[in-house]
């Protein structure tokens, strides 16, 4: 039976039929990421990840590759892009050296929907000491009469910018899950704090991760926390960084669950929090 093009299960039984076609022709679905599918044959394997109607498609044998292009061209109408170039607002540039990945791109639209193309950069994305807080008065900076900001969807769309663009930039990641904690009743300093954010962007827009060629024989990783910086709660922020070889592939910022009576026991939850993603990972 054919669903009919609009209609709200059309794009489910479009999945439906693309997940058939390729498990039929010997791929198998990730049980982590529906969206994935793999394929192995010998000591070569064959990777494509499923987008809404895109397809991304890479293995380490171009014969394999060839033969999933075969495959799709057979059972759907599909158009062959050649080599990744841009993919979902990140632009793939290839060299000896590697992948570099970045969002360039977004990033100048990003500088120029909020006007600050004439403005100089900063060096940090965060200004050095600087505590956030929803109080009225603020302990930290001392001053008073910190009002709200009259637009909140302006700043809730600026966050929901900059969240995308940590995909690319782990750098920020820490100074942006900062400031989404305020979505709700957003203050001046809060805008003011996230326009400076963009400034720092501003100074290296094509700033990316570079995944880098050759053998990999390790992964790696490294956590720390930050005890009780949250002035609201009193809770600390778990970070993590995660590297393949000498490649990034993962990394968080995100204000632990309970409250930790000591930095030690912070930094333990930490290393628990670290632990969890390598599992997953491995």
């Amino acid at each position: 039976m054919k669903s009919l093009y609009g209609l709200k299960q059309a794009s489910r039984q479009r999945n439906i039929k693309l997940t058939d076609a390729l498990v039929q022709s010997g791929y198998k679905q990730s049980p982590f990421n529906h969206s994935l599918f793999t394929k192995q044959q010998g000591g070569e394997i064959v990777i494509i990840l499923v987008y809404v109607d895109d397809l991304m498609i890479s293995g380490s044998s171009s014969n394999l590759v060839n033969d999933a292009k075969t495959i799709l061209h057979s059972k759907f109408k599909v158009k062959d892009l050649g080599k990744l170039r841009y993919f979902l607002g990140i632009e793939v540039s290839r060299s000896k050296k590697g992948i570099l990945l970045n969002k360039r791109k977004y990033a100048l639209e990003l500088i120029l929907e909020v006007g600050l193309s004439g403005v100089k950069p900063v060096a940090t994305p965060i200004e050095l000491n600087q505590k956030l807080t929803t109080m009225e008065y603020d302990t930290c900076v001392g001053k008073a009469g910190d009002l709200e900001l009259r637009d909140n969807p302006a700043y809730q769309r600026l966050i929901g910018r900059l969240l995308y663009l940590t995909i690319t930039r782990p750098d920020i990641s820490f100074v942006v899950q900062t400031l989404s904690q305020f979505m709700q009743r957003p203050k001046q300093s809060h805008m003011k704090a996230t326009l400076r954010v963009v400034r720092y962007v501003k100074g290296a827009p094509g700033m990316g991760l570079l995944m880098e060629a050759g053998p990999i024989d390790h992964m790696i990783a490294y956590c720390d926390s930050d005890w009780a910086p949250c002035f609201n709660t009193r809770k600390s922020v778990t970070g993590y960084v995660v590297k393949l070889g000498n490649s990034l592939i993962s990394w968080k910022s995100k204000k632990q669950p309970t409250v930790s009576r000591s930095s030690v026991e912070a930094e333990y939850i930490s290393m628990a929090t670290a632990t969890t993603r390598i599992t997953w990972l491995t």
